[in-house]
């Protein structure tokens, strides 16, 4: 991964070729202010790239392998960082010149494809300090952002947004999930200045609020009253029957009892041909006993929650069952249309081409399975065939012997 320090749009960016020119043309003609504080795209796929990351081995074995992605309609330029082996650690992080996001909006995205149909593994990124030591990147390191989807069987299908504020991890509470049809997607992370948030997927919107009232940052603002207690008196249930009612002396109990597959008619009547004991609520003792509520003396707003200081690395610190997992396109940038200019021209460009091709893929494979199939009949049937042939020779053989004999 490629570090990018503060810059005005991508156009000054060295050029790679007159494919990334074109990719990055629209952006460079967009918002003159975004500054970008890391960009990769693995343009050149040049194995010398590796020496701008830190790869690093957890536990058992990692390989950061650069390798041309499986349905991309530019298989030849595209590239990506795959995992490749199953039942494996990966780490790896890229640093990049430190930066603060105060006062600032902070926009984290990159593409993830589940190349290999992935059944539990994570694909999401974190954001470190710069104090990270690199080469002991572990699940145990501190990091600021943690955001991306994670998959694992039925129950976890993802997207993990979780901050850290005064050194403890707080996720989202809202549930949002992740994309697991095989095909690369956007993911992308907006912290705004004003303690708001959203969350993007395909430069779509899938979740928004208020960083203070989505995740368990501070005490809440408002507690119960320990000074005032519930009336000894006071009923729990929501209604009651009325007790001096009756049931009328002429009242008929059903032949029948009632068929619940059949449905009231709209201009039913209920008054004229059914009874029921009156419900009625006393006198403001029943039911769900409302807490009085006072000021919490223990809140204080914090209106830096957003924030960070020494922002300078980006890195993937996951565990994948089945490998296969591509990432690509990171930026990290102050400027929303800028990243969403920036997914719609890597992202964006590559979307409807890749379905397309592994539209075709599939076809040709189905082709294959079904030459197979019939390859593999054909054969059984002439090996039948032969054998017949040959189990009516032996017998025309066993014959004539039998006639000789007599």
């Amino acid at each position: 991964m490629a570090a990018a320090g503060p810059r005005r749009g991508p156009g000054s960016a060295p050029a790679v070729g007159a494919l990334r020119l074109v990719l990055l043309l629209g952006a460079a003609l967009g918002p003159a202010h975004a500054a970008v504080y890391f960009q990769e795209q693995f343009l050149d796929g040049a194995m010398g790239r590796v020496r701008d990351l830190t790869c690093m081995a957890i536990k058992m074995f990692l390989l950061c392998k650069w390798r041309k992605c499986k349905f991309f309609y530019y298989a030849n330029i595209f590239t990506g960082l795959q995992t490749s082996e199953n039942s494996k650690f990966y780490a790896i992080s890229s640093r990049f010149k430190p930066f603060s996001n105060k006062g600032k909006t902070l926009v984290i995205q990159y593409t993830v494809k589940h190349e290999q149909k992935i059944d539990c593994g994570g694909g999401y990124v974190k954001i470190f300090p710069s104090n990270l030591d690199q080469k002991n990147l572990s699940g145990d390191s501190h990091y600021y952002i943690m955001f991306g989807p994670d998959i694992c069987g039925s129950d976890t299908k993802k997207v993990h947004v979780i901050l850290n504020y005064k050194n403890k991890p707080h996720p989202l509470k809202k549930p949002i999930r992740c994309k697991v049809d095989g095909y690369t997607h956007l993911y992308t992370l907006i912290i705004r200045p004003d303690q708001t948030y959203e969350v993007k997927i395909d430069n779509e919107m899938v979740a928004s609020g208020n960083l203070e009232d989505d995740l368990d940052f501070l005490p809440p603002r408002k507690i119960n009253d320990p000074r005032v207690k519930k009336p000894s008196d006071w009923d729990d249930r929501v209604q009651i029957d009325d007790p001096t009612d009756v049931k009328p002396a002429d009242w008929d109990e059903p032949e029948y009892i009632t068929d619940t597959s059949a449905r009231k008619p709209e201009d039913w009547d209920d008054s004229e041909t059914a009874f029921c004991l009156t419900v009625f609520r006393t006198c403001g003792l029943l039911g769900v006993w409302p807490h009085p509520q006072i000021d919490n003396p223990n809140y204080s707003p914090d209106f830096s929650i957003y924030s960070y200081e020494n922002i300078s690395i980006i890195g993937l610190d996951i565990w994948q069952v089945r490998a296969g997992t591509i990432f690509d396109n990171f930026l990290i940038t102050d400027d929303e249309e800028y990243a969403e200019d920036f997914g719609d021209e890597t992202w964006g460009e590559t979307k409807g081409p890749e379905k397309e091709m592994n539209i075709k893929q599939t076809e040709e494979e189905q082709q294959r399975q079904r030459a197979t199939e019939e390859n593999y009949f054909e054969e059984r049937f002439k090996k039948k065939a032969e054998r017949k042939t040959e189990s009516r020779r032996d017998r025309s053989v066993r014959n004539a012997l039998k006639k000789e004999d007599l």
